[in-house]
């Protein structure tokens, strides 16, 4: 599929392409982001489609279909205390964390191929339909950038418009910097995801895992960005930007002035890891509900979901919003 096939795309501009690379089943998953899907067969297709399906309502005015659940919506897995690295800047895969915490095990993935650094997907909780957004570590640290930012907005908004609750599991360290970004409308892609979580009204939960840096932290469903409950795990960090390139910025004539430098860069390194790289200086100004141990997050997210069902938001009569498109 293609809108200018390879002979018009050599006439043009001179450029050399098959009709597979240009617009076959992986390119438009994994570079285009214009296939959600990939299926190795036409029967395989067809399955997947009727699991997406068993997510969604018939209609927007109808609440996601429930799964009698088969799994404990107490089970407390103790592999969730391990997932997370010592080390702040080893990566982990952030499907474990959804694995683990999810019905089952089962998680349907949503543009799997596709900006990799961010992935979304359909899972039950206690058999309930949620939607799932997370920060990957272990694709480009799981920082946000213009392709993940708009695969994140398309989902979210998607989730609200059938009244799909929303889990955001949050380790972002920043939006990906450089000029290519900056020039290719960061902000301005980045504000969509930002608009998409803040204007949809169905329940919202976010878990901050590890990282929650900056700008990109307030994106991925903070208290900041309207969410309902925000819980920390005990490895989290909710700050500006990390210790090293923090110290180096905020005091850096104090270091230059310093007779011993190193000594003192790392002194404000350590006050800095001590001040925020824990969670309860953001939960005592109102950010975090509650910081939980790993193993407790299925129950606390399905305790959440169901004081959640009832949960109303009144718009103010308009036409429509102005996302940043």
């Amino acid at each position: 599929m293609f809108i200018t096939g390879p002979d018009v795309i050599k006439t043009v501009t001179g450029e050399e392409v098959d009709f597979e690379s240009l617009g076959g089943a992986m390119s438009h998953n994994t570079k285009s982001g214009v296939a959600h899907f990939a299926s190795d067969d036409e029967d395989a297709c067809l399955e997947d489609t009727r699991y997406l399906l068993s997510f969604l309502p018939q209609n927007n005015l109808e609440t996601p279909p429930r799964v009698q659940p088969t799994d404990d919506p107490m089970r407390m897995d103790a592999e969730l205390d391990r997932v997370v690295p010592d080390s702040s800047n080893k990566p982990y895969d952030m499907r474990d964390v959804v694995r683990l915490v999810v019905d089952d095990g089962e998680f349907f993935e949503v543009h799997e191929h596709y900006a990799r650094n961010l992935i979304c997907g359909f899972a039950r909780l206690n058999g309930y339909t949620v939607g799932v957004v997370g920060n990957q570590p272990n694709q480009l640290a799981g920082v946000l950038d213009i392709d993940s930012s708009v695969k994140g907005a398309r989902f979210v908004r998607t989730c609200d418009a059938f009244n799909i609750p929303l889990i955001t599991f949050c380790d972002v360290p920043g939006f990906l910097p450089g000029t290519a970004q900056e020039f290719g409308g960061i902000i301005r892609h980045g504000a969509k995801l930002l608009y998409a979580y803040t204007e949809a009204t169905v329940p919202k939960i976010t878990i901050i895992t590890r990282k929650a840096y900056g700008g990109a932290y307030d994106v991925m469903a903070s208290k900041h960005m309207l969410a309902d409950f925000n819980f920390a795990w005990p490895t989290s960090e909710v700050a500006v930007m990390g210790p090293e390139g923090a110290v180096n910025i905020i005091f850096r004539r104090d270091i230059q002035t310093s007779p011993t430098p190193e000594e003192r860069r790392e002194k404000l390194i350590t006050d800095y890891k001590a001040r925020f790289a824990n969670p309860y200086s953001a939960a005592e100004r109102g950010y975090i509900d509650d910081v939980i141990v790993p193993h407790e997050t299925r129950p606390k997210l399905i305790r959440a979901l169901r004081t959640l069902q009832t949960k109303r938001v009144e718009q103010p009569k308009r036409k429509h919003g102005n996302i940043p498109l």
